[in-house]
This record gives structure tokens, C-alpha cells and sequence, in this order.
């Protein structure tokens, strides 16, 4: 007899949490068909794990399967899955490997990796089809019939009796290349040549879009924050080229000025990371103590570039996460559960990954296929609280602006197959570093300094000029309180801060130059090093300000302007290092 036959009935833990309508929505209709493939497109954060899992414990309870095998992108994600499963009452094993034969007693299944499939698909063929089995594939557009993996999860799954297909996004693929287990309907594209094509579109069987999840608080708003800037290179042929990010004309510029601004030696990516940090600041004091961001790095070079770029800005290590790292599942561990503010990584959180602390995302990458936006993207949006809302930061190109004004506009957008094998999907979208032969000299990146745009919102682009309504001085001490600020005083504060940032990534250079900057968990104790002593002062005033509020029950707006009133000058974002201690000591006579 099979092991999970032998195993006594458990007791699953099916409605120990309560379901989302949507879900609740889900499982009413598989009940009502009871199919033997299902296809939930749901959008990323909206809980796809807690629906498949929900209906795998009601099945497992009525006996109508034995056993439950999830297939999933990366072997972190198998961790994730048995922790949620774990949860539901229902354990299942995420370290077998295609080594052992038998399922291992005392589980009702296990989790594996589309890459584990389509080593030895026979040995998975045998543990679906030896006892009822439901299959789980996660982000099945990983599973291109065309391609190794969809061929595998084709010959291993095939007899299982039922599976269930779940994906963040909507997906197209070519006639020719269907993958496994998915009803598709023709459908006519706009290919990125401009010409139309006719391809063949996912059908799910129940669809969840980020329209209806942002209507239901499942997910956080997202806004836009987009920076442009200059950039100079030098060619291939040897000449000297300046373009602007938002003006540079023709495509091939414009892919040059992208990959400009990307490099870890010009002033573009110190900018944004410094503005990133800010916003971190401001969410962490307003409601959300844990915030963090994820910074998207292109390559592993440029990932650890930008991490000591981000310890020279905020004075922090960030957690490095490398894809081949063999501790890579344990940082997204650490930083998921920590307080560390920012993780700079590679690949390693773009999908699927449950990080839900983090609010803030830097897109520093040359990917731009809108697959890999809408799950990067989706990284940030998982909420937790109605008032807590994301921030996208990200270059001021044409193709990254079409992709976050379609995720604004909240269309159902459909998403283009994956690349031929596991590697191409994960090369760059841009030139390649290297000369091509018989080019004289490779391309070499310059400089490149940083402007902020504008804030997309709504579909609109807010650029903090011309006709708005005003900016009152105290409101400045309020961005990243959700709601309060329209986009366009988020953009006038936004733009504002600019020359200030500029002036803060100019101190932190000088400073790690002349080895004068001094990286310590307790910055308090060097109350000399410029920025980091005014921005620890802003960060203690709103802390202070927020005591005496609640001591006092006076709205935060009316403390600042009691605190302007007694120690005069301009907002904290601007004001000098001796106001703001004569505006800290003020707060303390306060209490």
C-alpha cells in the first residue's frame, strides 16, 4: 500500500483563516465545474497561495485526493509553499529530491521546482498516478510547452487527476508552443515593432485583476515616482554623446542613456537611492514602522556595486541577494522577517516571493519586458494595512513609462511567453557590455546626473510645476502619510527635495573619498557628519512631535507650527543642523 494511503485521515486546517471574497468566489466555482485543470490568474499579492492551498485541505478532507504536489520557479518559493501548507494543517515535504523514489511517510505530498521536473519526469509521473494526486503549478507560464520544462510538466503530470494552474499575469504564447494544462483563445497584439500579430491568450477559469484587488484593499496603490536625467557616453567609435532620458529621440539613444544612468559610477543611481531612502524614512515614521525597499539590479556586478552605494548613502549595509548564493533563501528569510531597510538583488524577488514589509522598490535594471514588471512590481503591493501604499522609483524611459502608465490605467494586460530556455530569461533587454567583432573599442559610460519627473498617477504625469494647488511649509513634514498629499504636492515636494539630495550625495562622496564618512549602527554618536546628523535630527523631531501630539491629543500639523512659531526658521526638510537641535530641545520641554 502507498505511504499516504497507510497514513491515517488528518484533520486540515482548511478554514483556520479567513478567505478573501475573491477566493471564497474561486473555490465556488471550481466546486461547481470540479475540473480537472483550473486556471486562476490572480494579481500578484492577492493571496494565490491561500486559495490553492484552501482547496487542496477541502479535497484532501473529502478524500477525493491522497496526495498534493506543488511545482514551483525556485527552490525558495518551495520553502515558502510547505511554510504556507504547514499553516493550513497540511504538511508537505520541500527537500525531496529527484534521488529518492517514494513520497516520505508522514506527508501529504511534497514541493518541487519546474527545473527538478524536467530532470526525471518519469519518477514525478509515477508519484502523481500511484494515488490521487492534485498538482499545484505555480506561475505555470514557466511551463512553455515548446520549451524543456513545459514538455516535462507535460509527460509528469499528464494522468494526474486534477491540477490546478496558478499565474500573477495573463499570458500569450505562439500556436506552436502552448503550455501544458491551459485553454487559450486567438488573440490579436500590437508587437513592439508596431506591427499586429495574432497570437493564442490564457483563458483562465477565474480572473482577479489589480483593479478589482485595489478596490478591495487586497493590494496597496502604487505610485510612480520617474527620474530623468543626462547622460554621456562614449561609443564604439570613439565619439562623445550627451542625451537626455526624456528627450533622447530615437531608440538605440535611448537604450544608451538607459544603460548610462545604470552605472554604478555616475551620480543617477546615488540620486535615486537617496530618494528611496527618504521615502523608507517617512513611511517607517507615518504608520508603518517596518518599511523597506528592494533594489532591482540588472547583473551581480551591479548589484554589489549598488549595495556599497547604498551603505555610503544611509550609513547601512543592505542585504545582498544573489541568485547564486547558496544563502540567497535564508537573506530573503532574514530580510522579510528583520527590520534591515533596503535589499539589493538580482532576479531573486521578482516573483512570487512574499515580502510584505516592503513597500518602496528602485528599478535599476535594463529588464523591461512587462512579465517581469507586473511581478517585480507586484513585490511591493502586498497590503497589510488600507493606508499603507507603495513606491515605484524608476528611469524616465519610454518603455518603463508604458508599462507603469498600463498598470495605472488598470487594464487587464496581456503578457508576452517566456524566452526559449531558463537562461534567456534572464538576459538584458539592453546592449551587451562587450564590444561586438570588429568594433575598435567597447562603449564606455561617462557620467550621467539625476532630475526628478514627475509622479505617474492615475494615468497623469505630475511634475510639481504650474498650476497646483498649493504646498503649505508644514505639509512638507507629511509626505508619506498616505492620503494626505495629492500626487501633485507629492510631485511639487518631490521636486523640491531634488537640489537637497543633491547636496546629500555630494556630502556622502566627499566624505567616503576623504575617508571622513565612518559607517556604525549608532550614527547618533557623531553628531558632525552633515546630512546624516540633520536627517537622524528630522527623523527624532518627528518622533517627538508624534509624543507630544499624543500627550497633548493636538494634531501633528499644529505641534510643527507651535514648533515653528518658538524656534523660527524654515521646514525641517531644509532647515540647518543648529535649528533643528534647538527644535529638538524645544520638543523635550514639551513633555
Amino acid at each position: 500500500m502507498d505511504d499516504a494511503m497507510a497514513s491515517p485521515a488528518p484533520v486540515y486546517a482548511a478554514g483556520a483563516r479567513p478567505l478573501r471574497a475573491w477566493q471564497q468566489e474561486a473555490l465556488e466555482r471550481y466546486e461547481e465545474e470540479s475540473p480537472k485543470d483550473f486556471l486562476v490568474t490572480a494579481t500578484p499579492g492577492a493571496g494565490k497561495t491561500t486559495f490553492a492551498l484552501t482547496l487542496a485541505a477541502r479535497l484532501l478532507q473529502r478524500r477525493e485526493i491522497a496526495r498534493i504536489v506543488v511545482v514551483a520557479p525556485t527552490d525558495h518559493l518551495r520553502l515558502q509553499w510547505a511554510d504556507a501548507a504547514d499553516r493550513a494543517g497540511i504538511v508537505l515535504d520541500p527537500g525531496l529530491t529527484n534521488a529518492v523514489g517514494p513520497v516520505r511517510a508522514g506527508t501529504q505530498g511534497y514541493v518541487t521546482t519546474y527545473a527538478q521536473v524536467a530532470g526525471k519526469p518519469m519518477l514525478h509521473a509515477a508519484r502523481s498516478t500511484t494515488v490521487k494526486t492534485l498538482v499545484i503549478l505555480d506561475e505555470i507560464h514557466h511551463a512553455g510547452d515548446g520549451l524543456s520544462w513545459g514538455e516535462a510538466v507535460a509527460e509528469a503530470f499528464g494522468s494526474a487527476r486534477r491540477r490546478v494552474c496558478l499565474t500573477g499575469t495573463p499570458f500569450r504564447t505562439k500556436a506552436d508552443e502552448r503550455i501544458p494544462f491551459v485553454r487559450y483563445e486567438e488573440d490579436v497584439f500590437e508587437a513592439d515593432d508596431g506591427e499586429r500579430g495574432v497570437g493564442l491568450a490564457s483563458r483562465a477559469d477565474y480572473t482577479y485583476g489589480y483593479k478589482e484587488a485595489l478596490a478591495d484593499s487586497v493590494v496597496r496603490p502604487v505610485v510612480f515616482a520617474a527620474y530623468t536625467g543626462t547622460a554621456r557616453w562614449r561609443n564604439s567609435a570613439g565619439e562623445v554623446v550627451a542625451a537626455s532620458l526624456t528627450e533622447a529621440g530615437t531608440k538605440s539613444v535611448e537604450m544608451a542613456a538607459w544603460r548610462t544612468v545604470l552605472d554604478p559610477k555616475g551620480q543617477w543611481v546615488p540620486h535615486v537611492i537617496a530618494a528611496m531612502d527618504e521615502r523608507i524614512t517617512h513611511l517607517r515614521e507615518h504608520g508603518m514602522p517596518d518599511a523597506a525597499g528592494l533594489v532591482l539590479a540588472s547583473d551581480q556586478d551591479d548589484a554589489r556595486a549598488y549595495a556599497k552605494i547604498v551603505r555610503r548613502i544611509t550609513g547601512k549595509a543592505p542585504e545582498l541577494i544573489l541568485s547564486d548564493d547558496p544563502k540567497a533563501s535564508k537573506k530573503i528569510e532574514r530580510f522579510a522577517t528583520g527590520s534591515a531597510r533596503i535589499a539589493v538583488c538580482v532576479r531573486m524577488v521578482s516573483e512570487g516571493v512574499d515580502i510584505p514589509r516592503a513597500a518602496v522598490l528602485a528599478w535599476m535594471t535594463s529588464y523591461r519586458t512587462p512579465l517581469f514588471f507586473a511581478q517585480a512590481v507586484g513585490r511591493v503591493v502586498r497590503a497589510r494595512d488600507p493606508q499603507e501604499s507603495a513606491t515605484v522609483f524608476l528611469p524616465a524611459v519610454r518603455p518603463l513609462l508604458a508599462l507603469a502608465a498600463t498598470m495605472e490605467e488598470q487594464r487587464n494586460h496581456v503578457m508576452p511567453p517566456p524566452r526559449k530556455t531558463e537562461e534567456d530569461l534572464e538576459q538584458l533587454d539592453l546592449p551587451e557590455r562587450e564590444p561586438r567583432e570588429g568594433e575598435l573599442q567597447k562603449w564606455e559610460a561617462l557620467e550621467a546626473d539625476a532630475r526628478f519627473a514627475h509622479v505617474l498617477h492615475g494615468g497623469t504625469a505630475h511634475t510639481g510645476a504650474g498650476n497646483r494647488p498649493a504646498l503649505a511649509p508644514d505639509e512638507e513634514d507629511f509626505v508619506g502619510i498616505p492620503g494626505l498629499l495629492t500626487p501633485e504636492q507629492t510631485a511639487e515636494l518631490l521636486s523640491k527635495r531634488d537640489d537637497e539630495l543633491r547636496i546629500r550625495i555630494a556630502a556622502s562622496h566627499r566624505a567616503d573619498t576623504d575617508e571622513f564618512m565612518v559607517v556604525e549602527d549608532h550614527p547618533d554618536e557623531h553628531e558632525t557628519n552633515g546630512w546624516r546628523d540633520a536627517a537622524d535630527l528630522r527623523r527624532e523631531i518627528n518622533r517627538l512631535v508624534s509624543r507630544v501630539s499624543a500627550k497633548t491629543s493636538t494634531p501633528h500639523a499644529v505641534v510643527h507650527t507651535q514648533l515653528r512659531q518658538s524656534v523660527p526658521g524654515p521646514p525641517s526638510a531644509s532647515a540647518s543642523v543648529d535649528v533643528l537641535r534647538m527644535r529638538r530641545e524645544r520638543l523635550r520641554t514639551m513633555l
